[in-house]
């Protein structure tokens, strides 16, 4: 819904910017060409791009999953990052996925990027009976709000036993907290995270957290 983090105004979203954010040149050429896109609103915000690279840091990812890569800025940063990560990055679109290849090249990461364009369920339906259970580190799903939970459910199975999930958009710009609002999309965020918070117990530890758009954190349990 918005490159900025949810609750804050403009002039405390830029001072978090401001000492806190570090991102690399081609990442910013990015955002900037990406923020001149009438879907512009679908780009991750820098600040919780930042906080998945520290995390991914954390768990030493060598394999990432992302479902809904759009221009590829979360997983431009995320390969800067970490020298050593393979992505598999979901997509429907070859026009927003052609910006990310150029930037990727640009980068030097595109030899650690597999692109899989179509329908994300079909993909992920693919790995897993390729034999990709429980092989990667982590996933990032930014991708339609009506397919959240089939790609909630297919990356626990394939991300590995303390790894991470993680989910965009959950606050969906406070519309999930408004009983008025019937959207399809707020609706199906509002069902996948209801959904979430009753199946996290004895599955994976859940935070949800107020950066971004709202970001759901899960930990898949060993």
């Amino acid at each position: 819904m918005s490159s900025a983090s949810i609750g804050l105004d403009e002039r405390l979203q830029q001072y978090l910017l401001d000492v806190s954010l570090h991102e690399p040149a081609v990442c910013a050429r990015l955002r900037e060409r990406t923020l001149t896109l009438r879907e512009s609103m679908m780009i991750s915000s820098p600040e919780q791009v930042q906080l998945l690279e520290l995390l991914c840091k954390m768990l030493g990812a060598r394999r990432g999953l992302e479902i809904g890569t759009f221009t590829g800025y979360t997983t431009l940063r995320l390969t800067l990052g970490l020298p050593g990560l393979q992505m598999t990055c979901c997509d429907l679109s070859e026009e927003f996925t052609g910006i990310a290849r150029e930037h990727w090249r640009e980068a030097g990461v595109d030899d650690r990027v597999e692109l899989l364009l179509g329908p994300a369920d079909k993909s992920l339906a693919l790995m897993l009976d390729d034999g990709q259970a429980e092989s990667y580190d982590f996933a990032y799903i930014d991708a339609d709000k009506g397919g959240y939970r089939n790609y909630a459910e297919a990356s626990l199975q394939l991300v590995r036993g303390g790894g991470l999930v993680m989910l965009d958009n959950v606050l969906w710009g406070g519309m999930v907290a408004d009983p008025s609002d019937d959207n399809e999309d707020t609706e199906a965020l509002r069902d996948v995270n209801q959904w979430l918070y009753e199946t996290a117990p004895g599955r994976f530890d859940l935070s949800m957290i107020p950066i971004g758009d709202g970001l759901t954190l899960l930990r898949k349990f060993a």
